[in-house]
């Protein structure tokens, strides 16, 4: 029986204990060894830790993962990319690059009988009204196009 896997908070770009190149090497191995049961891969918000695409720019790097992803969506692997509070200027990219859609709200579906509602999380509840007010800034549309020009 195939599996769904989700996966998030990655931050790639960012140093840690790992240097940003070493987790996107791991990340890879990690799509590697899952690909062959995988019936289908959510993404789940803040893959990279700043993810900004200008209309026809986008970020630097990243080229293992990105790599990785378009090979298995090429190959048939239903791939779902949720955008977190670092990855919000996620335009068309993905979408027209990849072959993978973009969700910037939470969805809820059916997996195997089991009822999921997936999103990245952040904003969700109440409180902390100050970043709902900036995410809103920042993910309305016109915004969003005046900073990619």
């Amino acid at each position: 029986m195939k599996k769904t896997f989700f996966a998030s908070d990655f931050h790639l770009g960012t140093e840690g204990r790992l240097s940003s190149r070493e987790r996107e090497r791991l990340i890879v191995r990690w799509l590697d060894g899952i690909a062959p049961e995988a019936e289908s891969l959510y993404l789940v918000g803040d893959v990279f830790d700043y993810w900004f695409e200008y209309s026809k720019v986008v970020p630097r790097g990243f080229i293992r993962l990105l790599g990785k992803l378009a090979e298995l969506s090429d190959g048939g692997l239903p791939i779902y990319f949720f955008t977190g509070n670092h990855d919000m200027w996620m335009f068309r990219y993905l979408e027209e690059e990849l072959g993978i859609p973009v969700y910037r709200e939470p969805i809820r579906l059916e997996i195997g009988g089991k009822k999921f509602f997936i999103g990245h999380g952040d904003g969700l509840g109440p409180g902390d009204h100050g970043y709902k007010f900036i995410k809103a800034v920042f993910s309305n549309p016109i915004c969003q196009w005046l900073f990619a020009r």
